[in-house]
């Protein structure tokens, strides 16, 4: 069956917004309910991440407070663990789970992780393709060159790439970061673990939500660029 034209891109692109959406309105839900229940160890997000990431040798990863919300990450080549405002020295359910996962990230530095490695190694590829893709595929489009339209769709493929090798990183960090909350006890009983796997779960969705956009948004340029 023909699709016309606007009614193709929308049928890529609407996905990714609407499963984005969602996926974020889960996630601040979740971070919302189990930021108000206390952890009974009434350990910090900080102190969640220091005990998981000693309990692995890894001492020298530094923890540091990180402003705004949900700004947490892990920065590989300071070997420096940055927790958001919300997490740092908050005691819930919500910052023990998002530390926890931070600490994961941690851990797959020290073991090579090869997702993460390769996540890591096309930052550059990803970061100047973010900026040129589109210069670089418009310039084509207003000069009528298809050649140079390949060529900008082709770069913008990098970010794609990048949203789908991410999903095995962060998933793999959760499914660490819940093993260490269990087996350290820092997490007791059925209805924190539910808690944290809770939280856990609406995050990598917006992963998920991310990769479907993103290949969304590369589809329709690849698909211009065959039109043109």
């Amino acid at each position: 069956m023909w699709v016309p034209m606007d009614g193709l891109i929308w049928i890529l692109v609407l996905p990714g917004v609407v499963l984005g959406g969602l996926a974020q309105s889960w996630l601040r839900k979740s971070v919302m309910r189990y930021s108000r229940m206390p952890l009974r160890q009434r350990l910090s997000g900080a102190e969640v991440a220091r005990h998981i990431l000693d309990s692995r040798g890894l001492f020298h990863v530094a923890i540091e407070p990180a402003k705004g919300v949900l700004s947490d990450h892990y920065d590989p080549k300071g070997q420096v663990l940055r927790l958001s405002e919300t997490v740092y020295g908050v005691r819930s359910i919500a910052a023990a789970g998002i530390a926890a996962h931070e600490a994961g990230h941690a851990i797959q530095d020290a073991e090579d992780y090869l997702p993460l490695e390769a996540r890591s190694a096309i930052v550059p590829l990803v970061k100047a393709g973010s900026t040129a893709a589109p210069l670089v595929f418009f310039a084509g489009l207003a000069i009528n060159s298809s050649a140079i339209m390949w060529i900008g769709a082709l770069m913008f493929g990098a970010s794609t790439v990048f949203s789908l090798v991410t999903l095995p990183v962060e998933f793999d960090a959760s499914r660490r970061a819940l093993v260490h909350l269990e087996s350290l006890g820092i997490l007791s009983g059925d209805g924190e673990m539910d808690g944290a796997r809770e939280v856990l779960r609406a995050a990598a969705w917006t992963y998920v939500a991310g990769s479907v956009a993103a290949l969304g948004s590369w589809a329709v340029y690849l698909l211009l660029s065959r039109r043109r």
